[in-house]
């Protein structure tokens, strides 16, 4: 459906018509078509065909967007690694995954080739794989059992269509992408929307301020995807104060709570910062405030998008349901959706009225650290395994830069010695560089509750004013 959707309006456009910018040189849509073709046959002839799990390694590129229509043809699941993780990472997730091809680009060859071990045989399509699964994205790294989100090809066109109309897209429309397109915002927010909606996109290989500054000063794109990280790298170049935007017609932000600070400065540009809360999840236009809407309610998280039905718990925790939302958990034997179709997101949230929610928190314990999720087991289970640990815990505290950074703390084992540099020395040959704790705090045990469970908010609360140093 959603190759439907797409190719409707790549057969309505003039073959010669420009359809990406990537590295200075325009492809059109006839020859787009063409690369799909070339990469279809490819899946094809190597038996990559219905059920099989094939995965993408690489940044932002054509070839990467290639791929994904071509598993759509046939009948595969793609499956996009995020590079920034480690190789036990990316080893653990294409395993869960049951992964038996690996694409890439020339930039991740090597790392690529010592993946190859990981992959599972391709004479039969990999276990918990339906008929419609056309996207499968992870959601976290190595320890525990990775989640990966199975999307099907009738919600990834829910989720165009949503977001289209939220952002009022059309076909005329140019759109800057360089946030990753292995992560659900970086690909489905802005990118297949617009191609959808028969405009154009200019790929980034990977976000650059410079780069950015130079592609709206001579491209002269409508639109581009933020995060706050992106956002306060802009802001604070000193190319922002005399840059030319005026070609942007709205920005929009998402993964995470946007600082005031950020949206402000972009409305003194006069650029409208839409926002999309979801995740991945969700597809992951869930919550929308849109381009017209955004310089009269900057301090709102949006409202329920077309298509999706918002409702929150006793605990103002945010309950969703869409036909956007994932299919479920990949090989995940718990429901992921309740008898009603319910899905938890684990977010907090204020209703407004009228149908306006505000974002205020979040309920598990769930790190966003410039738009990459970091979840706190992953490092714990490590931690907890390095000599002279008793306990650990880690938590995020609040950061300009970032949003968020993960912290640990470490309660010592009485007698034995603890080696703080050796510990960091481990973690990041086992861990992405973002998921590095800011800053290891020796305490003399863990705030816990009467039940023996960590209360994670105090142990925040009491590290915020120790200050994070940079890496």
């Amino acid at each position: 459906m959603v190759m439907k959707m797409l190719t409707r309006h790549l057969d309505a456009r003039e073959p010669d018509s420009p359809l990406f910018v990537e590295g200075g040189k325009t492809m059109t849509t006839s020859q787009f078509v063409r690369k799909v073709g070339f990469a279809s046959a490819e899946l094809w002839t190597s038996d990559l065909t219905g059920g099989r799990v094939v995965a993408w390694l690489g940044h932002n590129s054509i070839r990467m967007l290639a791929y994904l229509f071509a598993c759509h043809r046939a009948g595969a699941v793609f499956m996009p690694l995020n590079w920034r993780l480690a190789l036990p990472e990316l080893r653990a997730q294409l395993r869960h995954a049951g992964a038996c091809a690996l694409m890439h680009d020339d930039a991740h060859a090597e790392l690529a080739a010592q993946l190859q071990g990981d992959l599972a045989p391709r004479d039969e399509p990999a276990d918990g794989v339906e008929p419609g699964d056309v996207l499968l994205v992870y959601t976290s790294g190595t320890t525990g059992e990775p989640k990966g989100a199975m999307h099907t090809k009738q919600g990834l066109a829910a989720n165009i269509e949503a977001a289209i109309a939220a952002q009022h897209l059309k076909k005329k429309t140019k759109t800057l992408a360089v946030l990753p397109m292995f992560h659900m915002g970086g690909l489905a927010i802005q990118v297949l929307p617009t191609l959808a909606a028969g405009g154009q996109v200019m790929i980034h290989p990977r976000f650059e301020a410079e780069a950015w500054f130079d592609a709206v000063a001579r491209w002269r794109p409508h639109t581009t995807l933020l995060v706050p990280a992106v956002m306060r790298a802009l802001v604070e170049h000193p190319l922002w104060a005399e840059a030319d935007l005026s070609s942007l017609r709205f920005v929009t932000a998402g993964s995470q709570i946007v600082p005031p600070a950020l949206i402000d400065a972009f409305h003194a540009r006069d650029i409208p910062v839409a926002q999309v809360y979801g995740a991945t999840e969700t597809g992951p236009v869930s919550l929308v405030v849109e381009p017209r809407e955004a310089m009269d309610f900057p301090d709102r998280s949006g409202r329920a998008a077309p298509g999706v039905e918002v409702r929150l718990a006793e605990d103002g925790e945010i309950l969703l349901r869409a036909p956007n939302l994932m299919r479920g958990y990949h090989r995940h034997a718990e429901p992921s959706f309740d008898a009603e179709g319910w899905f938890a997101t684990g977010d907090l949230a204020v209703d407004h009225g009228e149908g306006w929610y505000e974002v205020v928190g979040r309920s598990k314990e769930l790190i966003i650290s410039g738009g990459e999720n970091i979840h706190p087991a992953e490092i714990e289970n490590l931690v907890a395994q390095f000599p002279g640990v008793a306990e650990c815990a880690v938590v995020g505290l609040r950061d300009e830069r970032w949003g968020e950074v993960p912290i640990l703390a470490v309660v010592p084992r009485a007698g034995e010695t603890f080696d703080e540099q050796a510990l960091l020395d481990v973690l990041r040959l086992a861990l992405a560089r973002f998921k590095i704790p800011r800053r290891v705090v020796l305490l003399p045990e863990l705030p816990r509750t009467a039940l023996g469970k960590v209360q994670r908010g105090a142990l925040a609360k009491s590290l915020a004013g120790g200050g994070i140093p940079d890496l």
